[in-house]
């Protein structure tokens, strides 16, 4: 497939269905979730005096990063015709 040229001059690939299979964009997804969310836990430990908020944001944060790792490595198979001209024969 040919590369459209982007307003600022750069070729970008035209989309595709496949997943990105890249290692380091899977252990983003997992580092990151557990940091934002462990840090936003840690500062609501803060704000609401408590000391368990920390931990329940980051198991969330690992929850949410396992979710979206799954959705951007998984492939969705093409819809089936089911109503095409030579499934009525």
């Amino acid at each position: 497939m040919a590369k459209k040229n982007s307003p600022h001059g750069r070729a970008e690939e035209p989309p595709s269905d496949k997943p990105r299979q890249d290692p380091w964009s899977a252990f983003g997804y997992l580092v990151s979730g557990v940091a934002v969310y462990g840090l936003a836990g840690w500062g609501l430990d803060q704000w609401w005096g408590t000391n368990f908020m920390v931990a329940i944001g980051i198991v969330a944060g690992a929850g949410l990063g396992i979710y979206m790792t799954h959705k951007a490595f998984s492939v969705t198979p093409p819809p089936s015709d089911e109503n095409s001209d030579e499934n009525k024969t």
